[in-house]
C-alpha cells in the first residue's frame, strides 16, 4: 500500500461533483475573504481569485464558460444574502473573474508553449500574469465600487488599494498552490533540528520588524527567507513565504508593524506595503528555482559520471565513490568482500552475426539480468565492452560461490531477443574474497579485482560458461599462475 495521501477534487469524468466542488470552493473561500472586509467592497487579504485561478490551472479540464459561470453565480449569491450592493455585485464579482481568467489562460497556455513540466515554478511568469490580472481586475472593480454618483476623485485611492490587494495575493499565494503536494511521508527524510534553523530565522526577524518598525522593517524577513530556498525543497519555501507576506500584511494594515507614524495608516502607505511585500518575495522562490534547477544539474551531471549510459549500472568511477561512501555502511565487521568478474562468453559473434545494435541491446539485457539476480546484495559495474563486475558482502567465501552460481544460471537459462531472433548467451566468471582487516574496502578490491580476472581466464581456459574460485580451482590457479 502506498504511503501517499490521494485526495482528487476533480475529474473530467464527473462533470456533477466537479460543478459542486468549484461551487463550494467560491463560497468558502469568498466568506473568508468578506470576513476580512476593511471598507465596504475592500479586503484586507482576499484569497478566493488566486484559488481558483490555481485551481483551473491545475485542472485544465475545467476551463469551459459553465465551470467560470458557476464562480460567478456563486459570488453573486453570496452576496446577494449578505450585502445590499445590487448591481455593483455583478461589476465587482465580473472583476474577480477577469483576475481568476487572465491569470489562468495566460500561465495554461505558457506551459503549452514551453512543453516542460516546471512552467508553475516560474516565479517571473507568475509575477507577470498577476501583474497583468491585477490592472486589468482592478479597472473594472474600482470603476464598479465607484458607483454612477460617488466622487471620482476617488478612483486613483480605490484604484491603488484594489491592485495592491490583488496583485499581493496573488504573487504570493499562486506559487504555493501550483507546486502544493501531499507529502509522501514513507520518503520523509530522518528529523534533525538543525534543519530548523532558517524557519526560527524567519520567525525572529518577523519579531524584529514588529519591535523595530519602520518601511525597512518589511525587508527584515528577506535573508532568511533565502536561507529558507537554499535548504528546504521549493513547496515548503513557497509557503514559508506565503505565510511570512501574509502575516507582515496582518500587522501593517493593524499597525502592528508601524511604517509610518501617521494615524490612521493612509491608503498610499499600505499600497507600498503590499507591493513591496509581493516583490520580496519574489526573490526566495527565484533562489529556490535557482537551487532546484542547479541540484537537477549536478545529479544529471553526476549520473553521466558514476553510471554507465547504455547499461544503467555503476561505471568504473560510480562503483568505486559507492565503495568509499554507501559500501562500508552495509558491510559489517568480519564480512567478506566477494568480488566477481564477469564476461560474456563469444560476444564478438554476436557483434559480427547480428552487427552492434544487437549487441547494445544484449548488453543493456544482460545487465538488467544481472542486476535482477544480485537484488540488493551487491553492487553491479559496467567496466567496459562486455566486461562487468559484482562487489557483494557475505558472511563466507561459499556464499559469494552460490550468488556466483546464481547469476550464472539466470544468464543461461534466459532468452535475449532482438528483432526477430532469439539469441542464449552463456557468462563466464571468475570469483575473489577476502576479510577486510586494516584495509579500506576500496584497497580491498583493487586487490581482489586482479585475483578475480585470473579467475576469470581459469574459467575461459577451462571452457567458459562456469565460476571459478580458490574454493575449488586452487590447484589450477596456481599452476596457470
Amino acid at each position: 500500500m502506498s504511503n501517499q495521501i490521494e485526495f482528487v477534487c476533480f475529474s473530467p469524468e464527473k462533470r456533477l461533483a466537479n460543478a459542486i466542488n468549484i461551487f463550494v470552493i467560491t463560497t468558502l473561500f469568498y466568506f473568508f475573504g468578506a470576513s476580512l472586509r476593511l471598507i465596504d467592497e475592500l479586503s484586507l487579504f482576499w484569497p478566493l481569485n488566486a484559488v481558483l485561478a490555481a485551481v483551473f490551472v491545475r485542472n485544465p479540464f475545467l476551463n469551459r464558460p459553465v465551470y467560470y459561470f458557476l464562480c460567478y453565480s456563486a459570488m453573486v449569491i453570496y452576496d446577494a444574502f449578505t450585502t445590499h450592493w445590487g448591481w455593483q455585485s455583478a461589476i465587482i464579482n465580473l472583476s474577480n473573474m477577469v483576475f481568476i481568467i487572465i491569470v489562468a489562460l495566460l500561465l495554461l497556455r505558457y506551459s503549452r508553449d514551453e512543453n516542460e513540466n516546471n512552467w508553475a515554478i516560474n516565479a517571473f511568469k507568475i509575477f507577470y500574469f498577476c501583474l497583468i490580472g491585477a490592472v486589468l481586475s482592478s479597472l473594472l472593480g474600482s470603476l464598479g465600487s465607484l458607483g454612477p454618483s460617488s466622487d471620482y476623485r476617488q478612483f486613483l485611492p480605490l484604484f491603488a488599494d484594489w491592485f495592491s490587494e490583488q496583485f499581493s495575493t496573488g504573487v504570493l499565494m499562486m506559487p504555493f498552490l501550483l507546486m502544493a503536494k501531499w507529502p509522501q511521508w514513507g520518503k520523509m527524510p530522518a528529523f534533525h533540528f538543525s534543519k530548523l534553523y532558517p524557519l526560527l530565522g524567519v520567525i525572529i526577524s518577523v519579531i524584529a520588524s514588529v519591535v523595530i518598525g519602520g518601511a525597512g522593517s518589511l525587508a527584515f524577513p528577506l535573508p532568511a527567507l533565502i536561507w529558507c530556498a537554499i535548504r528546504y525543497p521549493l513547496p515548503i519555501t513557497a509557503l514559508i513565504t506565503l505565510l511570512t507576506g501574509g502575516m507582515e500584511i496582518v500587522l501593517v494594515a493593524n499597525s502592528i508593524v508601524v511604517i509610518h507614524h501617521s494615524q490612521p495608516l493612509v491608503v498610499n502607505e499600505m499600497f507600498s506595503a503590499r507591493l513591496g511585500i509581493a516583490t520580496m518575495a519574489i526573490c526566495p522562490l527565484i533562489v529556490s528555482v535557482s537551487v532546484d534547477a542547479i541540484n537537477r544539474l549536478i545529479k544529471q551531471t553526476s549520473l553521466r559520471a558514476d553510471y554507465d549510459y547504455l547499461t544503467g549500472v555503476h561505471s568504473r568511477s560510480g562503483l568505486y565513490e559507492a565503495l568509499k561512501i554507501t559500501a562500508p555502511l552495509m558491510h559489517k565487521p568480519g564480512q567478506k568482500l566477494c568480488v566477481m568478474l564477469l564476461d560474456i562468453d563469444y560476444f564478438k559473434r554476436i557483434n559480427d552475426n547480428y552487427g552492434h545494435e544487437c549487441g547494445d541491446v544484449v548488453l543493456r539485457a544482460f545487465a538488467a539480468q544481472l542486476r535482477k539476480a544480485v537484488g540488493e546484495e551487491g553492487l553491479v559495474a559496467r567496466l567496459g565492452g562486455e566486461e562487468f563486475v559484482v562487489a557483494c558482502s557475505t558472511n563466507s567465501e561459499d556464499e559469494g560461490y552460490k550468488i556466483a552460481e546464481k547469476i550464472r544460471q539466470s544468464i543461461e537459462l534466459t532468452a535475449f531477443r532482438y528483432q526477430q531472433q532469439t539469441l542464449f548467451i552463456t557468462v563466464s566468471i571468475g570469483l575473489a574474497a577476502t576479510t577486510p582487516e586494516k584495509q579500506s574496502l576500496l584497497d580491498a578490491f583493487n586487490a581482489l579485482l586482479a585475483e578475480a580476472d585470473k579467475y576469470l581466464y581459469l574459467s575461459k581456459r577451462s571452457g567458459r560458461n562456469q565460476v571459478s574460485t580458490s574454493l575449488i580451482n586452487q590447484e589450477d590457479i596456481a599452476a596457470s599462475v
